[in-house]
C-alpha cells in the first residue's frame, strides 16, 4: 500500500529505476558532504526498465466500450469522454482540467492545458461533435465552468477527478467484457498513438498532437 494506496500493487520498473536514481545521488552526497565514506549504491547494478508496450484496444473492444458507455447511468457524458478520449488522446489530467469555452464545437478541435502550463490544440471527429453536443445540451452550462461534471455520490455536480475518470473506465471496462487489455484512460492514448501512426500520419505531427517535448517519447509507438 505505498503511497496511501488501499490494493498494493507492483512497482513498475521504470519506478524501480528512478527510485534507484534517488537513492544513488543522495548517498553520493552523503559522501562527499562527509557524512558516510562510502555509498552502498555504488555495489548495486542499476535495474533494467524496458519500455511499457501497452496494447492497444481493437476495433472490437472499442465499440463495446460505446455500447457499454450507451447503457450506463450517465449515457451522453459516458460516451462523450470515450469517443473524445479516443480521438484526442488527451492525457486524463487533460480531459478533467477542461472547460466548457476550451472547446470549439464549430472546427471540431479543442484547446487543452498540458503539461508545463503549455496549451495546444488538439482535433476530434464528427461523432466526438455530436456526443458533446448531447452531453452538453442535456444540462445548463456556461463557458467557465468545468466540461466533465461528477454524477455519483457526495461529489455530483463537482468537476470530474482523476480518480472518478479512472473508476469509470474500469466499470466501463468490465461492462464490456474486455479481457488482455489494460483498460484505463491511458490505453486510449496508445490507441489513439497507434492509429495515427497506421493511418499515415508521422511522428512529427503525433508529437504535437500528443504534447511531448521529446521526440523519443513518441517513438515509442512506432514498436507497436
Amino acid at each position: 500500500g505505498r503511497w496511501g494506496q488501499k490494493k498494493p500493487q507492483a512497482v513498475r520498473p521504470r519506478t524501480v529505476r528512478n527510485y534507484y536514481g534517488y537513492l544513488r545521488t543522495f548517498f553520493r552526497w552523503l559522501v562527499s558532504e562527509g557524512y558516510c565514506d562510502c555509498s552502498p549504491m555504488e555495489r548495486l547494478k542499476p535495474p533494467i526498465a524496458r519500455p511499457d508496450q501497452i496494447q492497444p484496444f481493437t476495433a472490437e473492444q472499442i465499440e463495446a466500450l460505446r455500447r457499454a458507455a450507451r447503457q450506463s447511468h450517465n449515457p451522453h457524458r459516458d460516451e462523450a469522454i470515450v469517443l473524445f478520449l479516443l480521438d484526442t488522446g488527451v492525457r486524463a489530467s487533460e480531459l478533467c482540467s477542461l472547460r466548457v469555452r476550451d472547446l470549439d464545437l464549430g472546427n471540431n478541435r479543442c484547446t487543452v492545458l498540458g503539461k508545463g502550463n503549455k496549451r495546444r490544440i488538439v482535433y476530434f471527429g464528427r461523432d466526438t461533435k455530436k456526443s458533446l453536443w448531447r452531453y452538453l445540451q442535456s444540462r445548463p452550462v456556461e463557458e467557465n465552468e468545468p466540461l466533465l461534471l461528477s454524477m455519483r455520490g457526495t461529489l455530483a455536480g463537482d468537476p470530474l477527478t482523476r480518480a472518478g475518470l479512472l473508476q469509470l473506465i474500469e466499470r466501463l471496462g468490465v461492462a464490456a467484457g474486455i479481457q488482455g487489455v489494460r483498460v484505463s484512460p491511458h490505453t486510449f492514448r496508445h490507441t489513439q498513438a497507434v492509429s495515427f501512426l497506421r493511418n499515415g500520419g508521422n511522428v512529427f505531427s503525433l508529437q504535437q498532437l500528443m504534447g511531448h517535448t521529446d521526440l523519443s517519447m513518441t517513438r515509442r509507438y512506432l514498436a507497436l
